[in-house]
């Protein structure tokens, strides 16, 4: 169970500083020129190989066991993580209050995002 926790926990901190990189150039670069909705849509793919290859790091490095048990703890604690990181990114950078973060879900980029978290999740137990 340890090891699957510190899975959660590294594969988390690799996909949220990749996440952080290209949010910030989809936000300041692409989303000015064509929309917020179409600039998720391009990030989307980009995020979700990214997240192939770190869960596929992760756990070769730390040696998790191929069970589902192992695998499905490794994503859902680093989904837990990452929605705590999503809203101090929403509260702190883009100034939203709690409801005002879960009423971004219910927008086309917000429910894309969601989407792409839920594969994020789902992605370790995925892995070979």
């Amino acid at each position: 169970m340890a090891r699957a926790l510190a899975a959660g926990l590294a594969y988390v901190a690799l996909v949220f500083a990749a996440g952080f990189a290209l949010g910030t150039l989809r936000t300041l670069l692409v989303a000015p020129r064509v929309g917020e909705t179409i600039a998720v849509i391009l990030e989307l793919p980009v995020m979700l190989a990214l997240c192939w290859l770190a869960a596929g790091a992760v756990i070769a490095r730390l040696a998790l066991a191929p069970t589902l048990p192992a695998r499905l703890t490794m994503g859902g604690v680093a989904f837990a993580l990452l929605m705590g990181a999503e809203l101090g990114v929403s509260i702190l950078a883009f100034g939203r209050d709690l409801s005002g973060h879960l009423a971004h879900y219910a927008t086309g980029p917000g429910a894309l995002g969601l989407a792409g978290q839920l594969v994020f999740a789902a992605i370790p137990a995925l892995r070979r």
